[in-house]
């Protein structure tokens, strides 16, 4: 070997040992660089909703070995498109501040909860350096695809994007409040009209439509709080109801005010005479009855699995849409005592949370 190549090898061989006895080549040398992930909420702070999720994909990332000790910083938007923002000029006002907010803060990773967070926020981002994981999601994903190329397919959705379905589970809610109540007839299903109301409703037909139900079910697309009203009190007197599946989460009367989910479901338990399946686990905690309903909290953990891969450095979109897995069996006993229900010693025991009280 000539003296000149010899002396350059050794060389590059002292800087290779340099490096590595530093660190600067371990995977784990990084860990010292600031990890930034915005989570951007739909709804406002608290929301029964968004909070969960977001509590969920926190748990996630500290599981997954990523904390403030660690460098990770996190910061958190809330659009209030529920309660507040819920018109389409305010929506798009909050949209600007939050991707003002997004660009300041520079993230590696960007959380969408819910919808209206996505469709007027991510969707500006898709294909920028930004990694997007979406929580919550109603819509289909490829309905997003038609008004912005953004997911090839769900296995493989190529982009900058990636992240959870929010299936429903109604054909398991169904399945199990018909075996507390043989012989079942009908469910009447309640929802709104606004944009995360069509989605709820398209849901629920493509899950129905999959599944196997044993008994009837209709759907009555309430368009005001006073229609909503009019439709409980007429569901009251309808034998062959066995139970409503209360959707119907943003509401206005015909003075322009607002009634979101606690609202709604204090005056539903004050008037309704019928069992309510709960969409969200923690409706039962606004006191309607329970059953199989969507766990939050765990579909946050699985959107913040996927926020701690694309840190350690995957492609979000080489990792597969997802659909959330798991459901929560809840129930609301005072609610129970309330219509008259006793629920059967086993299936409380096998409940994963037995609420006995409610506001």
């Amino acid at each position: 070997m000539k003296p000149k190549i010899r002396h350059v090898l050794i060389q590059g061989l002292f800087i290779i040992n340099f490096l590595l006895v530093f660190g600067l080549f371990n995977s784990n040398a990084s860990s010292d660089i600031p990890r930034r992930v915005f989570i951007l909420h739909s709804y406002e702070a608290g929301h029964i909703c968004g909070q969960p999720q977001h509590d969920g994909v926190i748990a996630a990332l500290k599981k997954a070995g990523f904390n403030k000790k660690e460098g990770l910083e996190i910061e958190a938007y809330y659009m209030d498109t529920k309660r507040k923002n819920n018109t389409p000029k305010l929506m798009m006002v909050q949209a600007r501040k939050a991707l003002r907010k997004i660009r300041s803060f520079s993230p590696q990773v960007l959380v969408t909860l819910d919808d209206n967070a996505f469709r007027t926020v991510a969707l500006d981002l898709v294909d920028s350096p930004v990694s997007i994981v979406f929580s919550g999601m109603n819509s289909q994903p490829e309905h997003y695809n038609l008004i912005k190329p953004c997911i090839d397919s769900r296995s493989h959705p190529g982009h900058n994007i990636t992240g959870i379905y929010e299936k429903l589970h109604i054909v398991d809610a169904i399945r199990v409040h018909a075996k507390l109540f043989p012989g079942l007839k009908k469910i009447r299903i309640f929802v709104d009209p606004s944009r995360t109301g069509q989605a709820i409703s398209k849901q629920i037909k493509i899950e129905i439509k999959e599944g196997s139900i044993a008994c009837d079910w209709e759907m009555k697309i309430t368009r005001n709080w006073e229609e909503y009203k009019t439709e409980i009190c007429a569901t009251n007197m309808d034998s062959d109801v066995g139970a409503i599946y209360p959707a119907a989460l943003l509401l206005k009367d015909c003075k322009g005010k607002t009634y979101t989910a606690p609202e709604i479901f204090a005056w539903t338990v004050q008037n309704s005479k019928k069992p309510e399946i709960a969409l969200n686990y923690a409706f039962t905690y606004l006191g309607l009855f329970g059953g199989a309903a969507v766990d939050f909290y765990s579909m946050g953990c699985q959107a913040g699995q996927m926020v701690a891969r694309i840190l350690r450095g995957e492609d979000p979109g080489n990792i597969p849409i997802e659909e959330a897995r798991r459901y929560a069996l809840v129930f609301n006993v005072k609610r129970a005592e309330q219509l008259g229900i006793r629920i059967p010693p086993d299936i409380l025991m096998a409940a994963d949370e037995v609420v006995l009280d409610s506001p």
